[in-house]
């Protein structure tokens, strides 16, 4: 039976974790430099993250392991099309695609959950604790660096249906290590989790290309203007 799930997924998610935290659009992320352009793309495929998971984890809702860690309160597609909205306007729809890589990501957890719905443990917990754990200290450095007033654009990490989200974690780990599995399915969600860490890193390198074009053609536009402007004082 489940031996400590939640603390086995913690420890053996480790280094992961502090991969996808090193990638540079998470270090200046938290560094308080974020470029709007960026971020709305982040949310954008988030999106498609979320609606991918929420759907095959509402599929599967009576999976003797979904069952108990299907809190609907968790749930972040709502949240991210008010922030669709707020970023992209009310045409949003028309507006957004998924990544490269969020196709990915998103095409691997349809075939988890229609194949082997027991690994929609491992994606819902990269995300949801995830966001549960760190929401309102990247909630506090988005709307200050972006100069955001209230919670327009940042309703991604809002849980108005969580009164105490120290309380909720635990509730979620414990629910974690009800879970009827044994050692090896335990093995296979750790290394389902991991690849979800991967695919979430993968996903801030596209996003730090996108910041590296940016800077590129803003850095050429610049000398593009100085050498005309020389031009003009000869």
């Amino acid at each position: 039976m489940n031996q400590n799930l939640a603390t086995q997924l913690r420890e053996g998610t480790t280094k992961s974790h502090s991969m996808a935290e090193n990638v540079m659009f998470v270090k200046s992320f938290l560094s308080g430099v974020i470029d709007p352009l960026s971020y709305r793309k982040l949310v954008a495929n988030l999106y498609f993250i979320y609606s991918a998971i929420e759907e095959e984890m509402d599929l599967n809702r009576k999976h003797p392991c979904i069952s108990p860690i299907h809190f609907v309160e968790l749930n972040r597609k709502k949240s991210l099309e008010k922030d669709l909205d707020f970023f992209y306007g009310s045409k949003w729809e028309q507006e957004i695609v998924p990544s490269t890589v969020t196709k990915v990501y998103i095409d691997r957890i349809h075939n988890i959950g229609k194949n082997n719905p027991i690994l929609l443990v491992a994606h819902a917990y990269t995300r949801y604790l995830g966001d549960l754990s760190g929401g309102q200290i990247l909630k506090k450095i988005a709307k200050n660096a972006m100069n955001l007033s209230d919670s327009k654009g940042t309703q991604f990490y809002e849980f108005d249906q969580i009164e105490d989200e120290k309380a909720f974690k635990f509730t979620y780990r414990n629910a974690l290590d009800s879970l009827p599995i044994d050692n090896i399915l335990i093995t296979d969600i750790i290394a389902e989790a991991n690849i979800a860490f991967s695919l979430n890193m993968k996903i801030f390198q596209e996003l730090d290309s996108n910041l590296i074009k940016i800077m590129t053609g803003l850095l050429s536009n610049a000398i593009s203007n100085l050498k005309k402007k020389n031009k003009l004082i000869r």
